[in-house]
């Protein structure tokens, strides 16, 4: 159902039974977007999807999790293992494409192709490269554009609603609080440059981006 779903709405699907069997098909060709069922045989969907975040030749494909696990604790595991969104079932086809569509939007290049750079904290959107002090520094596309976002707009507090309309866009399904997920690892993954002090909370307001 979920493939005619997406094949109705004019994606191309391919189809795996196991995480093993959808790793091997990742590996003969990449697919733009990977849906990803928390249970599967063998190995959980949430497992896997840390395991190809870890493996640079797969992190940056963007991956929704499909899930009867509804509870808040859940969507947390499945957005720091790695997901970029989180569906629970029972969803609709609409729904599904939806945010798809949604995510596919989020990973494609930015409008602004000119470097940013900030305290030797450097972002090239063209190669998709972030670099701290010289040192190449690893991130999903998610923070990318998180990033991005922030150093484009600095020393300005942005609240959860806002960032979701900027970065993940508008009319999508995501919850404010998937924010702060993204908000956690990016700055995890500016610790290496320590560059992660940059992104500050403002009580009761939001986030800012500062080199001040």
């Amino acid at each position: 159902m979920v493939a005619m779903a997406l094949e109705r709405a004019g994606y191309r699907v391919r189809h795996a039974e196991s995480a093993e069997d959808g790793e091997a098909a990742i590996r003969l060709s990449q697919p733009d977007l990977l849906l990803l069922d928390w249970m599967l045989p063998g190995q959980s969907g949430i497992d896997f999807a840390r395991r190809l975040k870890r493996d640079r030749a797969t992190r940056d494909i963007p991956i929704i999790v499909l899930t009867a696990r509804g509870e808040e604790a859940d969507r947390i595991r499945g957005l720091d293992a790695g997901a970029d969104d989180y569906v629970p079932k029972p969803f609709s086809p609409r729904e599904l494409v939806a945010r798809v569509k949604a995510v596919l939007r989020r990973v494609q290049p930015t409008a602004n192709e000119s470097p940013v750079e900030a305290r030797d904290l450097r972002l090239d959107p063209v190669s998709h490269r972030v670099t701290g002090t010289g040192r190449a520094l690893e991130m999903g596309p998610t923070e990318f554009r998180l990033l991005h976002f922030f150093m484009t707009h600095p020393d300005r507090v942005f609240n959860r609603a806002q960032l979701l309309d900027n970065v993940w866009g508008t009319n999508v399904y995501v919850e404010e609080r998937t924010v702060d997920v993204h908000i956690r690892r990016l700055r995890k993954a500016l610790e290496p440059s320590g560059h992660h002090d940059l992104l500050q909370t403002v009580r009761g307001a939001g986030y800012r981006f500062s080199a001040d």
